[in-house]
């Protein structure tokens, strides 16, 4: 039984683990993008910070927190380094996992939460049934995380045509799979997005679950709709990345200088203004996306279910959120003249990084027009909202 004061002592360990996850991340983040992954043991720090526990279920071991905590974590590793926080942001697949059967559950969670799940969903493959499950056999891209993870899930079509639209997802070890290292990229290099290679593996069909599909488990966090989830832990990348970058340039406007005898950069109206927009921009996409966050959590907390608007809500400021900060990293490169366009540099690294992210099809151009259609009493395509 936990007391205040061990309670107390476990916070205390899990915000040291996060400070030195944090720096970690800052040093190696040339690392990263060298070796297209998160170093193995840089995944062993995000363990030990708790982001692959924060969103598992208490009865499972695990911290079941606030959808708003896990974004901020998030957040927070994203200003380090746009990768380690794409990676990180996986730690939310256990809202997804929790789609499998108890029994399923109980068996992945049985050693530790601390479980690290990324796959492969598209495109789907056909699975036929056979004896003890479904064989599974094909290549899927943007496996991001894949190199570091304990499971790992691609996107199948079965025979009894029971997704509704909806891709399954077939979850087995990570030594069933193969990954072929193709990341070849401009942004967001370190995320090992590498295309997952499977060849005829058998899953139970209890290892299966349809990616959006309801919960097997019945507390708030679970009630959370899982799509939205999804996009929203890749929004926050986009912004983490974003404030990373305004924090760069106003940390050498002072200091930069002219060879053309021009005032340093903070002494230019432009620069100023832009500044200012940015800040304004970023700071009002993020309050509307953690905004709609804890209000939809805050209805599930009081036994209330969530409309389709309440969901689109979410969808629309994950978006916003995407959008906001590229445009805004976008903003700070072009400030920065020339310093800004050197590969090593740090503000070339966040422009790259922050416009992959309102690439994503979760985040993409399309999703705007999902959201208007929902205000408009319009259908939508599967999972949306």
């Amino acid at each position: 039984m936990s007391t205040p004061s061990t309670v107390a002592a476990d916070a205390q360990r899990q915000a040291a683990a996060l400070a030195t996850l944090l720096d970690a991340v800052r040093r190696r983040r040339a690392e990263f993008d060298a070796r297209q992954a998160i170093s193995d043991d840089v995944i062993e720090l995000m363990k030990a910070a708790g982001v692959y526990r924060a969103l598992v279920a208490r009865r499972f071991g695990g911290e079941e927190r606030a959808p708003s905590d896990f974004l901020r974590l998030i957040e927070r590793i994203s200003i380090a380094d746009g990768s380690a926080g794409w990676v990180a942001s996986f730690g939310f697949a256990a809202v997804y996992l929790s789609a499998l059967p108890v029994a399923t559950l109980e068996q992945i969670y049985a050693r530790t939460p601390d479980v690290v799940f990324a796959g492969g969903i598209f495109p789907p493959q056909p699975a036929p049934a056979v004896a003890g499950g479904v064989r599974v056999s094909g290549r899927w891209a943007w496996g991001s995380g894949a190199t570091g993870a304990d499971l790992i899930g691609v996107g199948i079509k079965t025979d009894d045509g029971t997704e509704g639209g909806l891709p399954r997802i077939a979850v087995m070890p990570r030594e069933r799979v193969r990954i072929s290292e193709n990341w070849e990229v401009n942004g967001l290099k370190g995320t090992g997005s590498h295309d997952i290679v499977v060849e005829d593996v058998v899953v139970p069909l209890e290892w299966t679950f349809v990616r959006g599909g309801a919960s097997t488990l019945e507390t708030p966090l679970f009630r959370y709709p899982s799509m939205a989830l999804a996009a929203q832990v890749l929004a926050v990348v986009g912004l983490g990345v974003a404030r990373a970058a305004l924090d760069e340039i106003r940390s050498i406007a002072g200091e930069r200088t002219s060879i053309t005898g021009a005032p340093a950069l903070g002494e230019r109206a432009y620069v100023q203004t832009e500044i200012a927009k940015s800040e304004a921009a970023l700071r009002s996409a993020r309050a509307f996306f953690y905004e709609a966050t804890d209000e939809a959590f805050s209805r599930l907390e009081a036994g209330d279910a969530l409309d389709r608007n309440g969901v689109n809500l979410l969808r629309l400021a994950s978006s916003h959120a995407a959008r906001t900060g590229a445009e805004v990293a976008r903003s700070v490169y072009t400030i920065s003249g020339t310093t800004g366009i050197f590969t090593e540099h740090p503000i070339a690294r966040f422009m790259q990084d922050a416009i992959v992210v309102p690439q994503h099809a979760f985040l993409s151009e399309g999703t705007w027009q999902n959201a208007g259609r929902v205000f408009l009493g319009l259908g939508t395509p599967p999972g949306f909202p």
